[in-house]
């Protein structure tokens, strides 16, 4: 199997925490005909390479490839934790968990393009954080889209990771990305269950592990999120991982952005101009059924606080 790596992408073939809680054939309308697209992964390797830093050891945020829709953090030191804020365009404060490590974690710059409040903070004790720095930086990315391409600490995957091969066979032979995304978005309804014990004892700043949900078939509303987002992007079809609300309860979806235009389930569909919602908690707990498509469907039942 053929991996194609892009450390900085040049051209973009747009193609798709919570405790939370259908079956038509899935129809993924107009297939073109003749050989379909490549199945192999696409990876978006995230790096830093120092040419522009924030911050310092123990807590350093490297902003050589803003350009390319993500930062990479890296804490050092010997606290439990430190955290990164970041601060965009449009006012919403995102703040990641880094514990201790010799290795980078990329941080996705999903307010787009425009200037960055950074902040970095180590964990005294408890709730109590010291100031490490405070400063900001410049981001002008070469699309809007690479941020949803590329894996960071929600969405983590590598070459190496499981879920990317398994993408790859799901998908091998679809005529587009349509139904490429169909049939990933199928594959984890049917093979992932809703895990009710994880969810009531999942502990605060918990991050999901794509293979983790793969091997064990269990998760709840994030693991499914990143499980399909990770899949998704490693078919180079942009994917965000979505953080709200359904109703009262506290939850993960995804949405997907792609070129064609056509249905899933008769009642999911891709205009080939906009982001598709799709739910593969609700689809899976729910069966597929039209009901649950429908709630899915209806962008009056989500309220978005996060992307990743």
């Amino acid at each position: 199997m053929r991996i194609a790596i892009r450390c900085v992408c040049l051209s973009l073939a747009l193609g798709l925490l919570c405790g939370c809680g259908g079956g038509e054939t899935a129809q993924a309308a107009d297939s073109s005909s003749g050989a379909g697209r490549s199945g192999d992964p696409v990876l978006y390797v995230p790096q830093a390479p120092g040419a522009s830093t924030v911050g310092g050891d123990p807590l350093v945020l490297d902003t050589s490839n803003a350009s390319q829709g993500y930062v990479m953090a890296r804490y050092s030191g010997q606290a439990a934790k430190a955290v990164i804020q970041l601060i965009g365009q449009d006012g919403i404060t995102y703040k990641y968990f880094l514990p201790p490590s010799d290795s980078f974690v990329p941080l996705p710059l999903t307010s787009g393009s425009g200037t960055y409040a950074a902040e970095g903070y180590e964990n005294i004790s408890g709730s109590s954080y010291a100031t490490l720095f405070k400063s900001s930086f410049d981001a002008q990315l070469d699309s809007e889209f690479l941020p949803y391409l590329y894996p960071n600490q929600y969405v983590l995957f590598s070459a190496d990771t499981k879920a990317v091969a398994v993408a790859a066979d799901t998908v091998a032979g679809a005529q587009n990305d349509l139904e490429a995304v169909d049939r990933i978005y199928h594959y984890v309804v049917e093979n992932v269950t809703y895990d009710d014990q994880k969810a009531a004892t999942v502990p605060s700043g918990y991050l999901p592990t794509v293979d983790d949900t793969l091997a064990s078939g269990t998760g709840i509303c994030f693991d499914y999120a990143a499980l399909t987002a990770a899949m998704l992007r490693s078919q180079d079809i942009p994917t965000r991982l979505e953080i709200g609300y359904s109703g009262q309860i506290y939850h993960s979806w995804i949405s997907v952005y792609i070129e064609d235009v056509g249905w899933i389930d008769k009642l999911i569909e891709f205009s080939g101009a906009d982001w598709t919602r799709m739910d593969p908690t609700f689809a899976s707990n729910g069966k597929s059924s039209k009901s649950i498509l429908q709630y899915i469907g209806d962008g009056s039942n989500y309220s978005l606080q996060y992307l990743h």
